[in-house]
């Protein structure tokens, strides 16, 4: 288990990760709506994961939504790299009844993200803006390349819920284990 913490004046964050796990979360980060996303990722990712978050939630959910995608793009870091005996690169299409999302992810030890949701607004009291600030912390912070398409759909909560469910499923595939592909990488490093 990785452990990784981070304190600002802003939140005080404690993530816990098992890369190869079974799917147990216990998450606490005081959203919600959050919550529950965090839960479907460690679900489908296959990855055992605690995460306590204590922020600044009385001015609103940006501080906590955005540190705790930093630390847990740090903890996977950790998990994950350097590169090596895995397949490198996953990616998945999940359906959520009208929903469907389609995620391609490279371990590439280089962040960036490509993010094509078109929501906005809010479901519950989570304001849907912040979707884009996790992934963006996340990415930026293990790194990788990160790609979240928009294939259809209407309801907001199935349309994030897809892109956090086929997140994990693309990250589950690439850190597949695979003793033949060494470095996976023409240039010997990542």
């Amino acid at each position: 288990m990785i452990e990784v913490t981070r304190e600002t004046k802003e939140t005080q964050i404690t993530v816990k990760v098992n890369l190869y796990g079974t799917g147990k979360a216990n998450i606490n980060t005081g959203i919600g709506f959050y919550d529950h996303m965090l839960e479907a990722f460690t679900k489908h990712a296959h990855i055992d994961m605690d995460v306590s978050c204590i922020g600044d939630t009385h001015i609103d959910d940006h501080h906590s939504v955005e540190d705790v995608g930093i630390v847990i793009g740090e903890a996977l870091r950790k998990a994950i790299y350097p590169v090596k005996s895995i397949e490198r690169f996953g990616n998945a299409t999940v359906v959520m009844d009208e929903a469907s999302i389609t995620c391609d992810i490279d371990l590439s030890n280089r962040g960036y993200l490509v993010f094509e949701l078109p929501i906005g607004g809010k479901v519950g009291d989570f304001d849907v803006e912040l979707v884009e600030e996790f992934f963006k912390a996340f990415a930026f912070n293990l790194p990788l390349t990160l790609h979240l398409i928009y294939n259809r759909g209407k309801n907001k909560h199935h349309i994030i819920e897809g892109a956090f469910k086929a997140l994990a499923v693309a990250l589950r595939r690439a850190v597949t284990v695979n003793e033949n592909a060494g470095i996976p990488s023409t240039k010997g490093v990542l």
